[in-house]
């Protein structure tokens, strides 16, 4: 307010920066929207090119381009919608920096990530591929590697994930250029990656998105990073089956006015990975929570005795080969008076508290059985392994780390 000495004059401050508000159709939320784009199974969609839309292969027309286009601004969290070509040209034409068959390193808008390639099993329509994309994206946990976006071209979808500096598993486990060396050459460093492995895929069972849960159908050691930082354990492809449309079931659940398959009745059809498919997998090809339950057992397996999930040895002097697993091994040490101790990985070097050995390799055991029905929910698992990792932490307090002689005067 300002004063002249011939009138008293009110004068209104200037806004310099007014806040606009619009009206246009643009600025509308696509995801409350109620106009709908009539898509089918049948038909494929491809977004890219420089005008980042999405455009169909058949013949039939989609219905709203400038809704399409808003896609990527009103889904939870900005993930990324990529165009193709960005995808295309970060990776050298899917030639550079080649991780598997499938997957590719490259930078992405100044950012390090993994690109995982995978045709689609069942052609999703835009509605229930940007729900799906939406819940799993919004999904933080410190033992999954995060899905930072996605890009469709044809009958494949490219998944964008964070690149987690360090090596799977397997190659932690097992050095084919040597094999008396591995990185988790204690009990305490394996007991970790356990722990985080099973609240991870506790996570996906029962704590992700919407709190349907999910299947995850990759666990195995080598889809596992142990991240350089700090040996602690991540757990790759989360969310791959429910983007590639492997899911299938009958009941469903509402997220965001679309239906979504719950996981309870879900099942997915995917070829499995030998040494890790439960038995009924096998019979049905159908996984489920449980038969990730059963490839977490296997992996804890694995990680007690350093051995692979299956391997072939010779037998004979007839050239013949005999199947062995780490399950089938397990249940003969478990039930052999000392056994746990012999088949515990000799490259600890007796260092372990064999109370502690004993309750894993039952944790184990467990998750592995026959009947999926008896097999332990994931959220018990968590508890259990937390317990016996935190046990461990504690006998490696009280009894002192980088021993190099063997506590343990048992035989072998």
């Amino acid at each position: 307010m300002c004063k002249s000495k011939k009138s008293t004059t009110v004068v209104q401050p200037t806004n310099r920066n007014p806040r606009r508000t619009s009206s246009s159709p643009s600025s509308s939320n696509f995801l409350s929207s109620n106009s709908e784009v009539p898509i089918t199974e049948s038909r494929s969609y491809v977004y890219g090119g420089k005008d980042k839309e999405w455009s169909k292969t058949s013949s039939s027309s989609v219905s709203s381009h400038a809704s399409l286009a808003s896609l990527k601004h009103n889904l939870p969290e900005n993930p990324h919608i990529y165009p193709f070509s960005e995808i295309s040209t970060a990776t050298a034409n899917f030639s550079a920096n080649r991780l598997s068959s499938n997957s590719f390193r490259c930078s992405l808008r100044d950012r390090e990530v993994v690109v995982f390639q995978r045709k689609f099993r069942r052609q999703l329509d835009l509605p229930e591929l940007r729900d799906r994309l939406a819940i799993i994206c919004r999904s933080h946990h410190s033992s999954l590697v995060k899905l930072l976006g996605a890009s469709v071209s044809g009958n494949c979808i490219y998944l964008v994930y964070e690149f987690v500096p360090g090596a799977n598993l397997s190659d932690c486990l097992r050095n084919r250029r040597n094999p008396s060396f591995t990185s988790l050459s204690t009990w305490t460093s394996r007991m970790r990656v356990a722990s985080d492995l099973a609240h991870g895929l506790d996570y996906v069972h029962n704590s992700s998105g919407s709190g349907s849960g999910f299947v995850h159908n990759h666990i195995k050691s080598s889809s596992i990073i142990v991240s350089e930082e700090n040996f602690g354990a991540k757990i790759c492809h989360f969310g791959t089956s429910e983007l590639c449309g492997e899911s299938v079931g009958e009941s469903s659940e509402t997220v965001s006015g679309r239906n979504l398959k719950k996981s309870g009745s879900r099942g997915v059809r995917f070829e499995g990975t030998r040494g890790y498919m439960a038995p009924e997998f096998l019979i049905t090809g159908a996984a489920t929570q449980m038969t990730d339950v059963y490839a977490f057992g296997v992996v804890v397996l694995e990680l007690l005795s350093g051995e692979e999930a299956v391997r072939f040895e010779l037998e004979g002097n007839d050239g013949g080969y005999r199947r062995v697993s780490v399950v089938d091994t397990a249940m003969e040490a478990w039930k052999e008076h000392g056994g746990v101790r012999k088949w515990v990985d000799r490259r600890l070097r007796d260092s372990f508290p064999m109370d502690v050995a004993e309750k894993m390799i039952r944790v184990g055991l467990d998750c592995v059985g026959e009947d999926p029905k008896e097999r332990p929910d994931m959220g018990r698992v968590s508890m259990e392994v937390s317990k016996l990792y935190l046990e461990s932490k504690e006998w490696e307090e009280k009894l002192g780390t980088n021993f190099d002689f063997s506590v343990s005067l048992a035989p072998r």
